[in-house]
């Protein structure tokens, strides 16, 4: 029980840390015209819930860390690291698309 609690708390620190370099990586790239039917299935079973666990992780992680993030200064880049861009990544972008245009979260 414990060896399972310790290996998917390490799987969602990592899925977390790479999902801290997809702003720099959707800078660069843009969406898919269309994605394929197959990339959809993929993105709806495989990705959509592990990144969903990497947004509540990341979450957890930022209330854990927030009393030092406060006292270094830097809360809102820890929120836009661990929070937004894994929960955008999960609820905003769109069904099969492999990368996520920063111009559709401008407001």
């Amino acid at each position: 029980m414990i060896t399972t609690h310790k290996t998917l708390m390490v799987a969602v620190l990592v899925l977390v840390t790479m999902l801290g370099s997809t702003k720099a990586m959707a800078q660069e790239q843009h969406l898919e015209a269309r994605p394929s039917g197959g990339a959809m299935i993929a993105d709806a079973l495989i990705a959509r819930p592990l990144l969903l666990v990497a947004t509540l992780g990341g979450t957890a992680l930022f209330v854990v860390s927030l009393p030092f993030s406060a006292m270094g200064g830097n809360v809102d880049q820890a929120a836009e690291t661990l929070v937004k861009t894994p929960a955008e990544a999960t609820f905003r972008r769109c069904l099969g698309c492999t990368s996520i245009n920063p111009r559709t979260y401008e407001r």
